[in-house]
């Protein structure tokens, strides 16, 4: 194992491993690379597939300009993410951040200019950290910008950026920006569009992310928040400014070593990539499931790729009409699971889905529901094995049977 790179922290784990009936896996950074990078934009009500080279965004983004503005300024502000070393080649540049941050701030970095400049001039005041909870993070600027006054003559002194799940984002927006750097009011018409980008991003397997801004008028330029007590203002009539979309490639790595054999053969070997693991894990007899923040239809494309869906699956997880729906749960069908609709099952509904279908993805899960998933598994008399590489998967990875923390490259210490 150790030659493997894996640390055993246990050896009793070892044992439990062989005895492994279903796999409880994360996404990001498991079954994908963690490596994302910037592919699309839907922005001016466009969907643009972006490249990483100046002149050619400033060209495409230019009869957008005045939008286009507004949109780096909060994919700029929004963020947490640094260089931390200065290599010429911004794609290798190391950065503090996670993988999602870190791969749109070398994207502005690319097609904008030095990040570090462009903050400065909108100094941070305030910021709520991400939480997988309400699934959005936001921070309060100092408004530089002199054109930000409001139709009325007041003055904003304070800029609010948003970014987070879109479907979370939209609800708290009441207008969404033009093309034109104006604003209109959400209609059905605006959310079917809206709804279509999403539904196109996401079905590439592309991770997307929604971003909207306010101006505040009502705020002295000494005001100093208080976000913990959430008494200054209240969340909502923000401005939508659109969505990234980013590729977070599976694992298909191999890693080739070459070896001179008696001076003519040639020795390969190689890793396998996340495809051959699952269909080696399906001929012993092991149940994938798939457990994922992201968003279902994300969730569904991975899952294709990677092999864990092989049929058509369904949405619905209401068991309402039994007759037809033990027509349809066949030992095989495939399954996804929505983390709203995961809340409102019962533990007997959650164990017959899990006992009915082959395929099973969750999605838009939170902690506590990947912690529910393991217990109930567990509850069928399942060995459950859990992987994942963040912090979210901490609670699950502690009541499995065997827990499989995944390293930055893949690489897994096993507890028990």
């Amino acid at each position: 194992m150790a030659s493997k790179q894996c640390l055993v922290k246990h050896l009793e784990a070892v044992e439990t491993l062989g005895s492994t009936s279903t796999i409880c896996t994360d996404k990001t950074g498991t079954l994908t690379q963690n490596r994302m990078t910037v592919e699309h934009c839907w922005v001016g009500n466009v969907i643009h597939r972006v490249s990483h080279e100046k002149n050619e965004v400033q060209e495409q983004m230019s009869p957008i300009q005045k939008c286009w503005n507004a949109y780096i300024r909060c994919c700029i502000l929004c963020s947490r993410a640094e260089f931390t070393d200065n290599n010429p080649d911004i794609m290798k540049r190391a950065c503090s951040g996670d993988a999602s941050e870190t791969a749109i701030v070398r994207f502005m970095e690319s097609v904008i200019g030095p990040v570090i400049k462009y903050r400065a001039q909108y100094p941070k005041v305030a910021e709520k950290p991400f939480s997988s909870t309400y699934k959005y993070q936001y921070s309060i600027h100092k408004n530089s910008d002199i054109n930000s006054n409001s139709k009325d003559g007041s003055i904003s002194n304070f800029l609010l950026v948003m970014k987070g799940a879109p479907e979370r984002i939209v609800k708290l927006c009441s207008t969404m920006i033009t093309p034109d750097g104006g604003s209109i009011d959400i209609d059905d018409e605006v959310m079917k569009n809206f709804e279509e980008a999403y539904r196109e991003l996401g079905s590439m397997g592309e991770r997307v992310i929604a971003f909207c801004d306010y101006e505040f008028t009502q705020f002295p330029p000494d005001y100093k928040f208080n976000l913990d007590e959430g008494n200054d203002f209240t969340l909502g009539n923000f401005r939508f400014l659109g969505l990234i979309a980013l590729i977070d490639p599976p694992r298909f790595e191999f890693q080739i070593n070459i070896k001179l054999v008696q001076k003519s053969k040639v020795f390969i070997s190689f890793r396998p990539s996340v495809p051959d693991a699952v269909a080696k894990c399906r001929s012993a007899g092991i149940k994938i499931i798939m457990v994922t923040g992201d968003h279902p239809i994300t969730a569904q494309a991975i899952a294709k790729m990677v092999g864990i869906f092989t049929h058509s699956h369904r949405r619905s997880t209401r068991i309402s009409m039994p007759a037809i729906d033990n027509i349809v749960r066949a030992g095989a069908a495939s399954i996804v699971v929505p983390g709203d609709e995961l809340a409102e099952l019962q533990d007997e509904e959650l164990r017959d889905i899990l006992k009915d279908y082959g395929e099973i993805v969750f999605a838009r899960t939170s902690p506590q529901q990947k912690l529910r998933i393991v217990e109930n598994c567990q509850y069928l008399g399942q060995i459950v094995a859990v992987t994942g590489d963040g912090v979210n998967d901490s609670p699950a990875l502690k009541k499995a049977n065997i827990g499989i923390a995944m390293g930055i490259t893949g690489n897994s210490t096993f507890y028990f």
